[in-house]
């Protein structure tokens, strides 16, 4: 059974609907890809997945462990390559919480993050350039 459904709306606009959910999220093509650039790209949508991909398995980790990660923020980069065109490099910036994080917890959140399905599921040429700013 599908899990999404989607439609070619015309203009270089696309709705994709979460079947089980019926959430349904708009892309248009970016402004410098003859696109309107009033919603989310295909390629952002690759580069928040990312990011929401490490943020939820930090998450899994923090109901395990109880490590504390409530207020964490990422900054999110998406850098294309022109030849082909595609992504090219994703930088996600995290600012971690003011909490006195040891370095064990340091080293198991970012391994979290670097490990999760998006993260090992995107092509090896795509560099993930990931950065932690601990309070």
């Amino acid at each position: 059974m599908a899990t999404i459904q989607s439609i070619y709306k015309g203009s270089l606009r696309t709705a994709a609907q979460h079947l089980a959910s019926g959430t349904t999220v708009i892309t248009d093509a970016p402004v410098d890809n003859n696109g309107k650039g009033e919603a989310f790209s295909p390629t952002d949508l690759v580069c928040a997945a990312l990011g929401s991909c490490m943020m939820t398995i930090m998450g899994i980790l923090s109901d395990r462990t109880g490590i504390d990660i409530e207020g964490m923020e990422i900054d999110i980069t998406k850098i294309m390559a022109a030849e082909p065109r595609r992504i090219g490099e994703v930088v996600v910036h995290f600012r971690m919480p003011a909490v006195n994080y040891s370095d064990k917890e340091k080293a198991m959140l970012e391994n979290a993050a670097r490990t999760c399905p998006v993260a090992l599921s995107l092509h090896p040429d795509l560099k993930q350039s990931i950065q932690f700013q601990y309070q």
